[in-house]
């Protein structure tokens, strides 16, 4: 197959100026069932006809009298602060209301229901001990620096993409509305519900979480900035052209460099995603395979399938509380969706209270079957789609650009201006299929360790959770490390929304320890070798046949 790139003409039009269009795409990079939907609103701000008036209302830097200014160290808490900040909790996710789940479940009082929304969750810090390293944190360990930083994020929590499931309910109860039903109980609230939903672009409290994902890794590794101060640049920040990822990178640049100071402080590269194009943030649209439903939507079948008994008794609750309507397993996922879309969106939803503890595990658990099977270890085209990344990833330390046997787009990945090989930050925003294609190609089996997940219960044996994985706003981050009492002293390891992740078990080479750490050299050979072993072509676009309930590792099967 011919990979398509864009032309440098175009190349430097899209780093010159902010594209700021929404593209009406899947945020999952594939066409599922049940798990997105939107809608427009009438409620448009500002008005039509209004502007800022710079005249009336001056700019601070015409208006002047500043005060003192003086500027302060950079800091560099990964290193000199005494604990980590982690942010855990329903205190954490101010402004929202999480209600209590339905019935009077013994541990209902601390279960926390926005931690069972799988991809909808906000982002929370994770514990390295979840993965097997109880006595390490993201903090650099005791000697070492950290010299360089890696992430790659998602967008904040957004409105549902355009004309999937939470409308279609909307729509069912409209229809329902105009013929007369009745509803009474918990379902009372739906006699005077309406859809308020937008479509696709990040709601305000997922502004909040980019922005403050920005003042904190400004925090964190603030001390990097002063690389750039020596080398007399600054800093390439990367996103997609999709409105939601191009505001997602702009809050975050707020969050870490403050306002205006962002806009002239950091280059904001926004590539183009869409059907056709070459781009590592948005690989499906250059991959087959990830199209076909025996390849590509393995996960969305099963999660179907383990949805149609999962939510009996709460169906045959609800549905005796209404007349009129009839509810299906689809109305009550949709209903679902709709707790997490307007809690993140409006702050507070109804449907919350309408599900139990049980419910919402096996909302989760829907989700986890879906993300394992179709961007995770047991989907054979994961790894390929997350190829690209890998590429881009191990090209910044050999100083070699990528070789184009991915979704890469070589106007980008071929020049010094777009793709700089020696920054100290990097900061790549992207989707959540992606982030979970990246740590599939890169090998961190730590994260989906056990068997592979079963449709046919909520067996929960895999350590792959979801809500943990590809909630709003994840973030996967790697450091470099200096560190005198290893040998050698350059050392890597690997973060997820906080977690140390240990790759003693899947990086040949590396020995186990207690910080995650493992030799930089060893580390970047093991990733060379991985993407040798990824076959971008054959995974995306070979005719094979893929079974359920495998763990692939990312890889298609092979006859």
């Amino acid at each position: 197959m011919q990979l398509t790139s864009v032309a440098p003409a175009a190349a430097a039009l899209l780093s010159a100026l902010l594209i700021q269009t929404t593209v009406a795409a899947d945020d999952t990079a594939f066409i599922t069932a049940l798990p997105h939907a939107g809608a427009a609103t009438s409620d448009v701000y500002p008005p039509e006809g209004t502007t800022v008036d710079p005249e009336l209302f001056p700019p601070e830097s015409k208006v002047g009298f500043p005060g003192p200014t003086p500027t302060g160290v950079q800091p560099a808490a990964i290193q000199t602060a005494a604990t980590y900040p982690h942010n855990r909790g329903p205190s954490n996710q101010f402004p929202l209301v999480a209600p209590r789940p339905h019935g009077n479940s013994v541990t209902s009082d601390e279960f926390d229901i926005t931690k069972y929304w799988g991809n909808l969750s906000p982002w929370y810090s994770l514990s390295s001990a979840d993965y097997g390293l109880p006595d390490t944190s993201p903090l650099a360990p005791p000697g070492c620096s950290v010299t360089q930083v890696h992430l790659l994020y998602r967008h904040g929590a957004r409105y549902p993409t355009s004309d999937a499931d939470p409308a279609q309910f909307a729509s069912k109860i409209a229809n329902a509305t105009e013929k007369g039903f009745e509803v009474r109980g918990d379902l009372t609230f739906l006699s005077d519900w309406t859809y308020k939903l937008g479509g696709e672009l990040l709601t305000p409290f997922g502004r909040s979480q980019e922005f403050l994902l920005g003042i904190q890794h400004r925090q964190l590794y603030g001390h990097l900035l002063n690389n750039f101060t020596e080398a007399g640049t600054i800093p390439v920040f990367r996103t997609e052209s999709q409105d939601r990822m191009v505001k997602t990178t702009e809050n975050f640049a707020a969050g870490f460099f403050g306002v205006p100071e962002y806009l002239d402080q950091v280059n904001i590269e926004i590539l183009v995603e869409s059907p056709g194009v070459n781009n590592s943030g948005a690989p499906y649209y250059v991959c087959d395979n990830a199209n076909v439903a025996s390849r590509g939507y393995i996960g969305t079948a099963m999660a179907n399938r383990f949805a149609k008994n999962a939510f009996n008794t709460t169906i045959a609750r609800l549905n005796s509380q209404i007349s009129g309507v009839e509810f299906t397993v689809s109305d009550v996922i949709s209903m679902l969706q709709l707790c997490s879309y307007e809690t993140v969106a409006l702050g507070y939803s109804a449907f919350c209270p309408l599900f139990t503890q049980e419910d919402f595990l096996n909302y989760e658990y829907f989700y986890d079957l879906e993300f394992y099977y179709e961007c995770g270890p047991g989907s054979p085209v994961s790894a390929a789609q997350g190829k690209g990344y890998l590429q881009e990833f191990v090209a910044r330390f050999t100083g070699e650009y990528p070789q184009p046997s991915s979704a890469l787009n070589e106007t980008f990945d071929n020049s010094t201006t777009y793709f700089p090989l020696n920054q100290s930050i990097y900061a790549d925003a992207t989707h959540e299929v992606v982030v979970l294609d990246t740590l599939v190609a890169f090998n961190l089996t730590a994260l989906f360790k056990g068997p592979p997940l079963s449709a046919a219960g909520n067996q929960r044996q895999n350590s792959f959770s979801s809500s943990k994985l590809v909630p709003f706003a994840t973030h996967f981050t790697v450091q470099v490390l200096e560190c005198p009492a290893y040998q050698p002293t350059k050392q890597m390891r690997f973060i997820i929304n906080d977690a140390v992740v240990p790759v003693a078990d899947s990086y040949p080479g590396c020995p186990a320890d207690p910080h995650g750490l493992c030799s930089f050299d060893n580390v970047v050979s093991v990733l060379k070798d991985r993407i040798d072993e990824i076959d971008f072509n054959y995974d995306c676009f070979a005719d094979y046949e893929a079974e359920e309930g495998v763990d692939y590792n990312g890889r298609a099967p092979r006859s």
